[in-house]
């Protein structure tokens, strides 16, 4: 018998399967192709690599973890989230009414309610979001969430561990949610810490060995606190020394982000994000009671900001932070103005910056100059030719590292998030965003835009396009491993 032969016939057969699997399974085109070729030219590496990251789970809803199951309270909620979102569009300024679809998109998809009389402050950097962090959880009544993907246990990791930790004492309900890969300095000292403390912490999906590579690639890159149902901080800096630029250590790297402090009834959409996370993570019942989401007239009406939440993961029907992000793009008439630290964006990002470009839309997009990642650096310097020729302008940061996440249009909205304008962000992590349709926000927001690229380098289309034929070479090979990056 020719065992060779029957080998052969067995991994073929495999082979066929697994295509089959991947061409039923995969949204998306390009990394169906990627991944057909990764399974057929790398033997058995390749089927390995698919099942390890390509598995759409979004379709498969590995993730479902929703706090309303009774289904008449769930259409009752979905009724009074329309009429709110309603209200507060009708009698809503013109920034929101130019971005009505925006707004309805959101509502529709994932009941993003547009809620009205938010107060919203704009952090920038680590050295002044964290005082604000301190200040507001030393004023905590009832309960304290946090949500990180990376959290240290640094100075001022330490600082917020002891700030919890003397809520607990004062018999305020702490709540900690962990990413188990971002977070991993923390396992063995700090979080056995908070938890002898009383401080209730679980990792959102703790790491098996068996299950590495699998849990690796699904993050929960979200920065969440919510605070007693009634403030929020939500946006792009984590826990860590590194975000804070210190005056005192010259030497050390510059680190831009930006982050948002919100007070008043967007922080319910938050709050619900949170305790979904929490019921996975800790398989615990926590419901919708009054403690945690106070109704919309509960607030005081001390802010005039209107504020709505964009939120995706491998649990979302759709990639609902990307639609969002190119409905933004596609209302936009007069500016766009884009900051990410990664950028691979897509056949859809690229073709509506493109296509706002064309049609005379300043469009302007600030990247890290040098990235942490060599791969992932090449791979979006392969995507700026194409939009250098369509007109968009593209600046490398050279100050130090930008790691913000923000996006202005027209001076009329500003978004603030933890999500990259890159597949993972679209695809596998699990990220949020908030949206605020106000022009004082977007301008303090736009202005921040343009000190930074006073601080980075603009690229000449000219110049770019004369570059090496090696080194285009090398970042296009790149781009086509970028669906897996």
């Amino acid at each position: 018998m020719n065992w060779l032969l029957i080998f052969e016939i067995i991994y073929l057969v495999i082979l066929l399967l697994v295509c089959l699997r991947i061409i039923y399974d995969t949204r998306s085109t390009t990394k169906t192709l990627a991944y057909l070729l990764l399974a057929i030219f790398v033997p058995f590496a390749g089927m390995l690599f698919y099942f390890s990251f390509g598995i759409n789970y979004r379709k498969r809803k590995m993730y479902s973890k929703k706090i309303i199951a009774d289904d008449d309270l769930s259409g009752k909620l979905r009724e009074d989230i329309f009429k709110y979102s309603k209200h507060t569009f009708d009698h809503s300024d013109p920034e929101v009414q130019s971005n009505r679809e925006l707004a309805i998109m959101l509502v529709k998809d994932s009941f993003s309610p547009l809620t009205a009389n938010n107060e919203v402050k704009l952090l920038v950097n680590g050295e002044y979001k964290f005082p604000e962090v301190l200040s507001a959880i030393r004023q905590a009544k009832h309960h304290i969430h946090i949500e990180y993907y990376i959290y240290e246990d640094d100075e001022i990791g330490c600082a917020i561990a002891d700030a919890l930790i003397q809520k607990v004492k004062e018999g305020v309900a702490v709540r900690f949610i962990y990413d188990d890969f971002g977070s991993r300095t923390i396992r063995k000292k700090l979080i056995p810490r908070l938890k002898e403390a009383g401080v209730h912490a679980f990792p959102f999906y703790r790491i098996i060995f068996i299950a590495l590579a699998n849990r690796l690639n699904y993050r929960n890159h979200r920065k969440i606190i919510v605070i007693d149902g009634s403030t929020a901080f939500v946006g792009g800096i984590n826990v860590s020394d590194r975000y804070i630029n210190n005056t005192e250590e010259p030497n050390k790297l510059f680190w831009r982000d930006t982050h948002l402090r919100i007070d008043g009834p967007g922080v319910l959409y938050l709050q619900y994000l949170f305790l979904c996370d929490w019921n996975f993570c800790a398989n615990d019942h926590l419901h919708s009671d009054a403690m945690f989401f106070p109704r919309p007239s509960a607030f005081p009406v001390e802010g005039n900001k209107v504020v709505q939440i964009a939120a995706s993961g491998p649990d979302s029907d759709t990639p609902t932070i990307l639609f969002s992000l190119l409905q933004a793009i596609n209302l936009a008439t007069e500016e766009i103005l884009i900051t990410t630290p990664y950028f691979i964006p897509g056949e859809s990002l690229i073709d509506a910056l493109t296509v706002a470009a064309l049609g005379g839309v300043a469009v302007k997009l600030l990247v890290p100059g040098v990235s942490d990642s060599v791969l992932v650096n090449a791979a979006a310097r392969s995507y700026y030719g194409g939009l250098l020729k369509a007109g968009v302008e593209i600046y490398l940061y050279t100050k130090g590292f930008v790691h913000a996440k923000t996006l202005v249009t027209d001076r009329k909205i500003a978004i603030v998030g933890t999500a990259n304008m890159d597949y993972r962000s679209f695809d596998l992590n699990f990220e949020v965003n908030a949206i605020v349709y106000d022009r004082e926000v977007a301008n303090e927001l736009a202005a921040v835009f343009y000190a930074d690229i006073a601080a980075a380098e603009k690229i000449d289309p000219i110049v770019w396009e004369s570059r090496p034929v090696w080194k285009q070479l090398l970042e296009k090979t790149a781009r086509l491993v970028s669906p897996l990056l």
